[in-house]
């Protein structure tokens, strides 16, 4: 079917034209056939499937046909269903509660990681005692190989003496952020070099706000701004909404605040200065002038969209989409990132996301090699494509 988007196709393809023609006369107007190849458009599919699922959860007209006696029941379920949300929010801030005190048990590992990272302080050997992928693969090398291994020990005691000299882990928020899809898509190459002064990201919980957090960013001194701490507060609601109380399923960000950067002169990479040539219309002389815009930057994340007090009407989509897209990173770095920091630096944490995902893969491809064709009764030998040539009928 030409698309009325686009005449001019007819005359530039006429050959097309005519085939499409020819087919239309050789049909003639057999609904069934017409719609058949129809059914094989993928884009009347898609707009077929994009109404049907429109259609899902909409009214049959069964519940406005019930006799007024039902309908007073099911405002009673309704009822009953509001005090079930209140509960359910009731568990919610007890969950939080406790998460709370949970974080004052956390926070002693956690500021241990910080001064291994940082290189404050040197771990133990028994702190050190933990098995490593490398030290089992150790175990399994021929004597080949650990003969090999030998001849190369001056060269590991040289490199080992260089790394006495490292300090703490280097970059290893960096390598967390770039490690992670969601965070990497925001790093930009002019953002690593500051990245590479971040020592800590904690996560502070608040009593004040219902069930809002904070992250706090730890950074030391650099060139590049003179904040310490770089903020991000979320705030959260964890009741139902007395506009849309069934909507309630548990706790969900609302909105966020960042904070101001303290940017030394010259070093603001969330902006750039472009110049524009303008032509005056009527000397027609032209001038250069410099803008400043927005940089893509991560340190645009501590400057949020803002959402608005007072809403009329639906929320810009633009604005949601943001909105959104930031409150799954903000809670992806509260849940995962910085309670499981040193997996995702091996990029264990993510190896373990993606065995998930293949082991699904699996077992549907399990689900299709248990067909029994002697079982189906619609299994014709005759047309199956995949049996030997000398079993089909000739």
């Amino acid at each position: 079917m030409a698309d009325p988007s686009e005449p001019q196709k007819a005359t530039e393809n006429p050959e097309e034209v005519e085939e499409v023609e020819e087919e239309e006369e050789e049909h003639g107007n057999a609904p069934a056939e017409l719609a058949s190849q129809l059914m094989q458009n993928p884009q009347v599919l898609a707009d077929l499937q994009h109404r049907l699922g429109r259609m899902v959860g909409a009214s049959s007209g069964y519940i406005q046909s019930l006799p007024k006696s039902v309908k007073r029941r099911i405002k009673a379920l309704k009822k009953w269903q509001y005090e079930a949300a209140k509960i359910e929010a009731d568990f919610y801030k007890e969950v939080h509660e406790l998460e709370c005190k949970y974080a004052g048990k956390y926070t002693p590992l956690f500021e241990k990681r910080k001064t291994v990272i940082t290189g404050s302080v040197e771990p133990t050997d028994e702190e050190c005692d933990w098995p490593s992928d490398d030290e089992k693969d150790d175990e399994q090398l021929s004597e080949d190989m650990k003969n090999k291994a030998n001849v190369e020990e001056k060269e590991k005691e040289e490199e080992k003496k260089e790394g006495e000299n490292v300090k703490g882990i280097p970059h290893f928020w960096l390598t967390v952020f770039k490690n992670v899809d969601m965070l990497s898509e925001m790093v930009q190459e002019h953002d690593e070099p500051i990245l590479q002064h971040l020592q800590d990201v904690q996560v502070k919980f608040s009593d004040t706000d219902s069930m809002g957090f904070t992250l706090e960013f730890h950074f030391e001194p650099n060139d590049y701004f003179s904040n310490t701490v770089l903020t991000k507060h979320y705030s959260m609601r964890s009741e139902p909404d007395e506009e849309d109380p069934f909507s309630f399923e548990g706790p969900e960000i609302v909105k966020c605040k960042g904070c101001e950067i303290d940017w030394k002169k010259g070093k603001n990479v969330t902006v750039k200065t472009i110049k524009k040539k303008q032509k005056h219309k009527g000397r027609g002389t032209t001038r250069t002038v410099t803008k400043t815009v927005q940089n893509d930057s991560f340190f645009n994340f501590f400057n949020p969209p803002q959402v608005p007090e007072e809403e009329e009407g639906d929320m810009d989509e633009d604005l949601e989409a943001l909105l959104a897209a930031d409150f799954e990173i903000g809670h992806f770095i509260r849940e995962r990132i910085v309670p499981r920091a040193v997996l995702y630096f091996t990029g264990e944490a993510l190896e373990t996301e993606d065995d998930f995902d293949e082991e699904g893969e699996e077992e549907g491809e399990g689900e299709e090699g248990d067909y029994d064709e002697d079982a189906d009764p619609d299994y014709n030998p005759a047309s199956d494509p995949n049996k030997p040539a000398e079993c089909k009928q000739q």
